[in-house]
């Protein structure tokens, strides 16, 4: 791809984000009915989405519930070949306080799967001396406990490289395979990674589930395994709006796991080594690495890779720092993070047309619903909260006619069946958070239900903000530089 084809690529999705924000005032002055019906069919388009995550959201929910009571070692030892299996766990260690990555591998150790058969790998830059300590620390602690225990420490200034998450990732994912595989001869064939941010407890059972899910499928080389992401660490320390927003997103990936044809692995997930190593590993000259990951190997592997849920939850940080406005800037960018996912698109869209032997149908729609989500992110907000404040604000006049009259009743009719899908995932979300700790007040507890009023403007400062600033900061070659989320113990 020339550099005029990916800078016009690159511009594209702010441009089109912006066109549809600003056609709201201006179509609302000069088209003011093209721009209501705009309004009502976005709404109808609004009230599909709620009902389909909804219905995704309930059967992911009672799936983790039954996935959890569930003796998953029980049904690995039904496989003759089960104590083949090893499992990698990349845990990547920056700026964190040494409690965060130590909780991870501590909760690692409490694992049902034998520890025997696990190898972890702490991942740190070479540049951090902080980081280093830490893992040098666990490593010494954890030494004996696990079937592998190593630190790689990534080096600086590699050429072509940019430092990050997926850089770093790649470094100790060869190193790992150097030393366990090619030194100590365990089988590549039966050897997972993990991709393990510092700060994601995964549930007790997650090694034997994707023992299970790697032993019985045909196509295990072919397939990465998702768990629910949810940001519960520290969910009731932090701010209300953060726990708002963050509530949301834990929504957002529940239901995700039961929606195979949408789902793409994100934050943590694992492979199969087999899998990584043909594909060559992470790429090294970018920020987002989950979805470029799935793509990259999608699209090398003749289109057959596929993303399987674990119906176990990964519990995370959610973004914090140490006074309130210094948490919602760190959430803010965490954000602006997750939405600059949208400068892989220019690539995805390369591979699209570079690889015609993959299907034409089944290339055509991963690409679009990845697009489509990434173009809807901060245009949502607009139409649904503002579209016809906007409206009636720049052409007070159409406000008069039957139209314009009839358009706020008729679109809260319309919107008024998402309240109950909302109630329902509320529900699901409450009941799915751990419980209050007793450091926390209990009013924290009494007003959780009603924290959702919040929902328009967190919507707004921590979603359609961020998301907006990701595509205008590539639309003007602004490009961010890779920030690590900061975290508090």
């Amino acid at each position: 791809m020339s550099k005029t084809t990916k800078r016009i690529l690159e511009i594209l999705p702010g441009f089109i984000s912006w066109n549809i924000i600003l056609f709201l005032f201006w179509g609302g002055y000069f088209f003011p009915d093209i721009t209501a019906y705009f309004i009502l069919l976005f709404n109808v388009f609004w009230v599909y989405k709620g009902l389909s995550l909804t219905i995704s959201t309930l059967v992911s929910y009672f799936r983790i519930q039954a996935s959890q009571s569930l003796n998953w070692m029980l049904e690995v030892k039904g496989f003759g070949d089960w104590k083949k299996v090893r499992h990698i766990v990349i845990i990547l260690v920056a700026n964190e306080p040494m409690e965060t990555p130590l909780r991870t591998v501590e909760a690692l150790a409490h694992q049902s799967f034998p520890l025997g058969q696990i190898g972890v790998v702490l991942a740190a830059d070479s540049w951090s001396d902080t980081a280093k300590t830490y893992c040098d620390q666990i490593q010494k602690k954890y030494k004996d406990t696990f079937g592998a225990c190593l630190v790689t420490l990534h080096p600086k200034n590699i050429a072509g490289e940019i430092i990050g998450k997926s850089s770093n990732e790649a470094w100790a994912a060869k190193r790992a395979k150097e030393i366990l595989i090619d030194q100590e001869a365990w089988d590549i064939r039966y050897t997972t990674i993990t991709s393990n941010d510092a700060d994601a407890v995964l549930d007790h059972q997650y090694f034997a589930y994707l023992t299970f899910k790697f032993l019985d499928d045909p196509h295990r080389y072919l397939k990465f395994w998702q768990p629910a992401i949810v940001f519960y660490n520290n969910i009731w320390r932090i701010p209300m709006p953060n726990r708002v927003v963050n509530a949301l997103s834990n929504i957002w990936q529940t239901g995700l796991l039961a929606r195979k044809d949408r789902l793409v692995n994100f934050s943590n997930y694992s492979a199969s080594l087999k899998m990584i190593h043909e594909i060559g590993y992470w790429d090294t000259d970018v920020i987002p690495e989950d979805y470029r990951i799935f793509f990259k190997s999608f699209f090398a592997l003749d289109g057959k890779v596929e993303v399987e849920p674990i119906f176990l939850p990964s519990s995370a940080d959610c973004a914090e720092s140490s006074s309130i406005w210094k948490t919602f800037y760190n959430d803010y960018q965490q954000k602006k993070r997750w939405a600059w996912g949208v400068s892989d698109i220019p690539l995805f869209i390369e591979m699209f047309f570079r690889q015609p032997h993959v299907s034409f149908a089944n290339k055509l729609i991963r690409l679009l619903r990845v697009i489509v989500d990434h173009l809807l992110w901060p245009i949502n907000w607009f139409v649904i909260t503002a579209g016809i404040s906007i409206v009636a604000i720049t052409n007070p006049n159409f406000s008069r006619t039957s139209l314009g009259y009839a358009l706020p009743r008729i679109s809260s009719s319309v919107l008024s069946v998402t309240m109950i899908f909302l109630l329902v995932l509320i529900f699901i979300e409450l009941r799915q958070r751990p419980p209050r700790p007793a450091s926390q007040p209990r009013w924290k507890s009494w007003s959780a239900p009603f924290e959702f009023i919040l929902m328009p403007v967190v919507a707004f400062f921590f979603g359609a903000l961020p998301g907006l600033d990701a595509h205008t900061r590539l639309m003007l070659g602004k490009y961010i530089e890779y920030r690590v989320t900061e975290k508090v113990n």
